[in-house]
């Protein structure tokens, strides 16, 4: 019996500059895979509008800032150009109708030719002549595909495609299927250009999340890791950042801090997670699942969601930085792993006996003014370095967000600095 032929389908609109990121890996990555690459243009909008989403979600500043530096960060990770164009978010349903109006096998081209024209070049997709002229330029016919761009069988064509992504559970862009891959893996939705190792994982490449272990010691001799034992990112974010810093010979320092509070101070919703679009929420569960089994740690997400931890984080707050990360992780597996009360307080004294503690002398202090004090302090220091959420990563001057960007912090310690930065 044959067996099944690997594929994996790009899902994309050119007003996303993520999506143009993962255009300049996505036949690599496909071509390591063994697997067919799909090429599928669609309308990020009409997708927002049928999952739900705004079609310009507002960004409180921090986040906003982390927006901006992680998109232009991951352009200088793959080595490629990114310009901001002006008048950002500009109108692609022209461009998106005359890329689907190439032949199959022009397709690619098209694409790589309208991506440049807009992220590389600034030009404006909304206008026929910059489409025109993008298309020219790669050898195609622009004038041609322009002009076919308004027959109803191509408009017909994007909203069958765009309706297609929806079906197949797409909410944003980029996003890519993967079938004819491993057992569990067929028909499988990946989002984000930085899902693409995930996505090579499927197909049977054993891609990692960081880079190359290549030589050399830090630059940077620390990191701070800023996290809340509330959050199943910050759980797995703690399971690999000690490794992390030790292939550099770096230290890090662990820095609880309230990220519901920080949230309350910035103008976040108080749990993210609930305000996505469920199609969002249900990949979000399915990426946490993935990411544990990625670093090989147990993850179940908790019954009693969210936790109010403030308790725990007066508890880890009251030890010096070298006790810390023991009963942090015991804390933060406690809840993301064997589904504990971690706000209970005989919970709380069994965790810190299990790593050698005096639970009951850590919850006393925990009732203090001057730990109550600790905390808060430890938020609004969180909150003045820029954070937006948990976990965040301080190396030298460089802020990241997220248990996905250890990537980069792991290249930070090495003394990468992003242009213009």
């Amino acid at each position: 019996m044959l067996a099944p032929v690997k594929r994996v389908d790009f899902h994309y609109d050119f007003s996303c500059p993520y999506a143009y990121l993962a255009s300049t890996q996505i036949e690599a990555v496909a071509a390591r895979g063994g697997a067919e690459l799909g090429w599928r243009p669609m309308l990020l909008g009409g997708v927002f509008r049928a999952v739900g989403a705004p079609d310009q979600p507002r960004m409180i500043p921090a986040k906003a800032r982390q927006n901006h530096l992680d998109m232009h960060r991951w352009a200088d990770h793959f080595g490629v150009l990114l310009v901001m164009p002006p008048g950002h978010p500009n109108r692609t349903v022209l461009a998106l109708r005359a890329t689907l109006a190439a032949a199959t096998g022009d397709v690619p081209r098209a694409s790589h030719a309208l991506f440049r024209a807009y992220w590389v070049l600034g030009r404006d997709l909304s206008r026929p002549e910059v489409v025109r002229e993008a298309l020219d330029e790669a050898g195609l016919d622009g004038a041609a595909l322009v002009a076919r761009a308004e027959d109803q069988p191509i408009k017909d064509a994007l909203r069958a495609r765009t309706d297609a992504a929806v079906a197949l559970g797409v909410f944003g862009a980029p996003s890519f299927v993967v079938t004819g891959a491993e057992p569990g893996e067929e028909g499988a939705l990946y989002w984000g250009q930085d899902r693409l190792f995930l996505v090579e994982r499927a197909l049977g490449v054993q891609a990692s999340h960081l880079g190359p272990e290549t030589p050399g010691s830090a630059v940077v001799p620390e990191v701070s890791f800023f996290f809340d034992v509330s959050s199943p990112f910050a759980y797995l974010a703690a399971t690999q950042i000690e490794a992390v810093a030790q292939r550099r010979g770096a230290r890090v320092r662990w820095r609880p801090f309230l990220l519901g509070a920080l949230f309350k101070s910035i103008g976040t919703a108080d749990v993210p997670l609930f305000t996505m679009p469920q199609a969002k929420q249900r990949l979000a569960g399915i990426d946490m699942q993935r990411w544990a089994a990625h670093h090989g740690v147990p993850f179940r997400f908790p019954s009693r969601f969210p936790m109010n931890t403030v308790k725990a984080l007066r508890m880890i707050l009251q030890l010096p930085d070298e006790q810390r990360p023991a009963l942090a992780l015991a804390l933060l597996r406690a809840y993301w792993a064997d589904d504990r009360d971690v706000d209970d307080d005989a919970v709380l004294a069994a965790v810190a006996a299990s790593v050698g503690l005096d639970g009951g002398a850590l919850l006393a202090g925990a009732k203090s003014d001057a730990v109550k004090a600790q905390l808060r302090a430890a938020t609004a220091d969180a909150e003045r370095a820029g954070l937006c959420g948990a976990p965040s990563f301080l190396v030298g001057d460089l802020l990241f967000w997220g248990q996905d960007r250890l990537l980069f912090v792991d290249k930070a310690l090495r003394g990468w600095r992003p242009r213009g930065e």
